[in-house]
């Protein structure tokens, strides 16, 4: 899954100067989530990300990728994460 996401999100978000460094499940209280975790050799404010979820959310959706998942969470590596 990490690399069939990865493969078509980076190409949308190389615009914004972000790339996916992660991609992973989580499920807390029977809520299954898609975890997707962009990085960036630049600071990654909300407005970035905020724009990356505009472009992310489409490709998944005509890729089928959220159909088994109740929540699609897009947020930035934190800072100091190896």
């Amino acid at each position: 899954m990490k690399d069939k996401v990865k493969k078509l999100i980076d190409p949308v978000v190389e615009s914004l100067e972000l790339f996916v460094s992660d991609v992973y499940y989580s499920n807390e209280e029977g809520v299954k989530t898609l975890n997707i975790e962009l990085d960036s050799d630049n600071v990654i404010d909300v407005n970035r990300i905020t724009e990356a979820t505009k472009l992310i959310n489409p490709v998944m959706d005509d890729n089928n990728l959220c159909d088994d998942v109740d929540v699609l969470d897009i947020h930035s590596k934190e800072k100091g994460d190896e």
